[in-house]
């Protein structure tokens, strides 16, 4: 039954949000809030759905489809808050409901998409939907429905549906589990620098947030770094204590493998065997076939085919960056094999050398402010879209700012929420997520999204200062919030990002692009202390080195992308050692012994905190052929910002959620599908005159 209205009115979760454009009341809700709504919120959904499924009416896709879109709007409205906050602002209370709930939801959709009456009704319109007469949004989203439910077992048999279910609320413990003990490693670590010998080397923006990190834990006088990748990677570039990063280092890679409550290593191999055991069920060789079926990609084989064709020059390319370090380190007089921990800092010297480009040099002219800036002005200037500050309105952390979206017109386009230091509260990493998705079903639902970050926070009265790097990735997650935002369909299904893992990283690196041109740097690229806009030597020298280590970068990615695929490409899964399979599976590549994977299995939260990126990690290089491709229509035309480009990209990518197959999406932008080629020529791998080529 649904909840009562005296049970809503004592629970913020439930009752209506009189605040400022529905922004969630976060101020009102407490932890014991959350089980309360999550049972009325199942209920109602759970009757919704019992009503649909026993319907006698025959068919139609208003009492059906329509129907199942409407269904469970509650949930989808404590399930937005709750799951946003649990990787953003978490706590003891909030991951034990986590615990709790993942096993529950997951029953919870099985008994959606496992429902006989209701598939069979869902079935009966697909076999027909020729001749339905419905629109082209109204097919897809059928297509959809119909494919959810096949892939979620509908077609099996009782016993093996009964074993479905239970496999996947079982992998959806595990995958919090995972989550969270990743999670407590890196909020428990703190190596802590006592004197100035611990800070040989450290240039005075990464003190000054040592030092804000160390009076947030309660250690003022100190410096703090933490495994936050906006911490631990300056320390590893700059720290002249080999010791010292040797330590951290290894801290950070070893995330999850610590041996106690918080090693993942066991979770690992009774994921891959019940994700193997599930594609079987469904009719799958392996769990990468299941998976990959419902992509661009569309099969392991094609996945491999392109991870293959970077990896040989990425590789190559790493063995003479590698060299170049070592030769490096003898010419300064140190007398070392180069390790994993060296990389970063002799890579800093070698670019000094090479470059005349100092990391310390770079990061006054990148305030966070002012990247942010950046990045709504490129939306103004492509999609027209303006950004107007709010002061008052509900915040669960008072470092969160939010901005009125709108378009040239002022008419309102969303809510864009800003979450950008890091805190102990949450997950390591960047994300876009939303509160609330664009749709039309129910009326004009206009979206509130919002982007995470782990910078670190400048010193006291100081601004937060970013790497290149780090203004990048504001900018990616930015992308992917202009996904959400510009989202322009009338089905919820189908609004925003909710398109396949492999085509959704399309949008936000795409939109990197625009940071690294010159008339957006110019403008905000200015020094922190002067206002200054970034010398035009130095921005020479900024752009003349962006492919520098890109062999490094690019290896220590690839490997984390074959890693995830042979793992999930076992047809027999009985017994895995992730570590042991880790290596086996770097060395048939020659993994470099100087380079670790990005994201060690034992942390890789993309793959196994949840099934998101499951076999999909390849999903960033995939996009990645797309956007170079797709940014350079914009340099065909002799103007980045070119209105009609920008209307096309807008139109077929951004605004279109998943209203086509994204292969058709593509094609309607560009005019045909991309290949390798330009990937190869952005990252500085092809070979020369191939670019030309």
């Amino acid at each position: 039954m649904a909840p009562s209205d005296a049970n809503r009115s004592s629970n913020p979760l439930l009752e209506p949000w009189a605040t400022p454009y529905g922004i969630p009341p976060f101020e009102s809700i407490a932890p014991e809030h959350y089980g309360p709504a999550f049972d009325a919120a199942i209920a109602e959904q759970k009757a919704e759905i019992d009503s649909l499924a026993a319907g006698t009416e025959a068919p139609t896709f208003a009492n059906t489809v329509e129907a199942l879109e409407r269904s469970g709007a509650t949930l989808k409205r404590v399930g937005g808050v709750f799951f946003n906050l649990a990787g953003s602002h978490t706590n003891d209370a909030i991951q034990a409901i986590e615990r709790e709930m993942a096993p529950r939801l997951a029953k919870h959709r099985n008994s959606i998409f496992m429902n006989e009456a209701l598939f069979r009704r869902v079935d009966a319109l697909h076999r027909d939907k020729d001749r339905l007469g419905l629109s082209s949004e109204q097919a897809r989203l059928l297509d959809r429905y119909h494919t959810i439910f096949v892939r979620a077992g509908a077609r099996l048999g009782a016993e093996d549906k009964a074993r479905l279910a239970a496999i996947t609320e079982r992998l959806a413990s595990l995958g919090t589990q995972f989550s969270q003990n990743v999670l407590a490693d890196e909020r428990d670590y703190r190596l802590v620098l006592e004197n100035g010998e611990d800070l040989a080397g450290l240039p005075p923006f990464l003190r000054d947030a040592a030092a804000q990190a160390a009076a947030d834990s309660g250690l003022a006088g100190k410096y703090v770094i933490t495994l936050s990748r906006s911490s631990i990677e300056p320390f590893l570039q700059f720290s002249s204590r080999r010791d010292l990063r040797e330590q951290a280092f290894k801290a950070w890679i070893r995330r999850g493998e610590g041996g106690g409550a918080t090693d993942n290593t066991a979770i690992i191999a009774e994921m891959v065997r019940l994700r193997a055991e599930r594609a079987k069920l469904l009719g799958y060789e392996t769990f990468a076939d299941f998976k990959l079926a419902d992509t661009m990609a569309k099969t392991p084989e094609a996945v491999r085919s392109l991870l293959d064709e970077v990896w040989a020059p990425a590789r190559r390319r790493a063995m003479e960056e590698r060299d170049d370090l070592q030769a490096h380190a003898q010419t300064q007089g140190d007398n070392i094999v180069i390790e994993p921990w060296d990389w970063r800092y002799y890579a800093e010297q070698v670019r000094i050398a090479r470059h005349d480009l100092d990391e310390a040099a770079i990061k006054p002219y990148f305030q966070l402010d002012r990247i942010i800036e950046a990045a709504f002005e490129t939306a103004n200037r492509l999609f027209g879209l303006n950004f107007q500050e709010l002061q008052d309105f509900p915040r669960y952390h008072p470092d969160i700012r939010a901005w009125k979206v709108v378009d040239a017109a002022g008419t309102l386009i969303g809510i864009f929420i800003g979450d950008y230091f890091a805190r102990p509260s949450k997950r390591s990493g960047a994300w876009m997520s939303a509160f609330r998705s664009q749709e039309k079903l129910t009326g004009d639902v206009r979206p509130i999204i919002v982007n995470v970050m782990n910078f670190s926070k400048g010193g006291r009265g100081e601004p937060s200062l970013l790497s290149f790097d780090d203004a990048k990735t504001l900018f990616h997650e930015f992308g992917h919030a202009l996904h959400g935002l510009l989202s322009d369909v009338t089905y919820p299904l189908l609004a925003g990002t909710g398109v396949s893992t492999d085509f959704v990283e399309l949008p936000s690196q795409l939109y990197e692009h625009w940071l690294s041109r010159p008339e957006i740097l110019r403008r905000f690229a200015t020094h922190y202390r002067t206002g200054e806009p970034i010398p035009e030597a130095l921005l020479d020298r900024l752009m003349a080195a962006r492919n520098f280590n890109q062999g490094f970068a690019t290896v220590e990615y690839l490997a984390s992308a074959f890693v995830d695929l042979d793992l999930h490409r076992l047809a027999d899964a009985a017994h895995v050692d992730a570590s042991a399979f880790e290596r086996a599976s770097l060395d048939r590549i020659g993994m470099p012994r100087e380079i670790v994977m990005r994201h060690r299995t034992p942390h890789f939260t993309h793959v196994f905190a949840g099934d998101g990126y499951s076999s999909g990690y390849y999903s960033y290089l995939w996009s990645e052929v797309l956007d170079a491709d797709a940014f350079n229509a914009f340099e065909e035309t002799g103007n980045v910002f070119d209105g009609e480009t920008a209307a096309r990209l807008k139109r077929y990518i951004y605004s279109a959620g998943n209203l086509r197959d994204p292969a058709d999406a593509y094609r309607a932008f560009r005019g045909r599908l991309p290949t390798a080629e330009a990937l190869l020529a952005k990252r500085g791998l092809a070979a020369p005159g191939a670019e030309e080529a």
